[in-house]
């Protein structure tokens, strides 16, 4: 049973990583139900204070995820067209096969939604549109921190009760 909890939960960090930098997936929550499941083993020691812990980072990396773009966008004088785009940017470049998509999406999807649908002129659009982009790369680059730091956690129990666990 051990097995299968551990495999579970190493599946469930490694998308958490991958669901760091695509929209679609909350990583961290996910990180972190690898850890509850690598927790529920019986050869591994239940650790309350580091579940409770790293569910509060989780949740709030959470939170923060939805905040970010949003926030940088307003703080660089852009609307909510600017921060829609940069979401709907993301997805067509995560999907787009074009190198570097996933950076240059944001961008553009900021900028074209402050040009067409908030009217802004071109100077001020692309400002908006950086303040955008910083926000999500800022939002990515903490939630693969995170997810990072969760899988080393799962890797380092693992390897610290390696012989009660095969």
């Amino acid at each position: 049973m051990d097995l299968i909890l551990v495999s579970i939960g190493f599946i469930l960090c490694i998308v958490g990583l991958i669901g760091s930098v695509l929209p679609v997936l909350p990583g961290p929550p996910l990180g972190w139900l690898g850890l509850l499941f690598l927790e529920l083993t019986v050869a591994i020691p239940t650790n309350y204070w580091l579940l409770g812990i790293t569910f509060i980072i989780a949740i709030g990396i959470f939170l923060l995820d939805y905040m970010m773009p949003a926030i940088s966008t307003k703080k660089f004088g852009g609307s909510k067209a600017g921060a829609i785009g940069a979401v709907l940017g993301l997805i067509i470049g995560i999907l787009a096969p074009i190198p570097f998509g996933i950076l240059i999406g944001p961008f553009l999807g900021a900028f074209i939604g402050e040009i067409v649908f908030n009217k802004t002129k071109g100077p001020q659009a692309l400002k908006s549109a950086l303040g955008s982009f910083l926000g999500f790369l800022a939002s990515t680059i903490m939630k693969l921190t995170i997810s990072l730091v969760f899988l080393g956690i799962f890797i380092g129990k693992v390897l610290a009760n390696w012989s009660g666990l095969f």
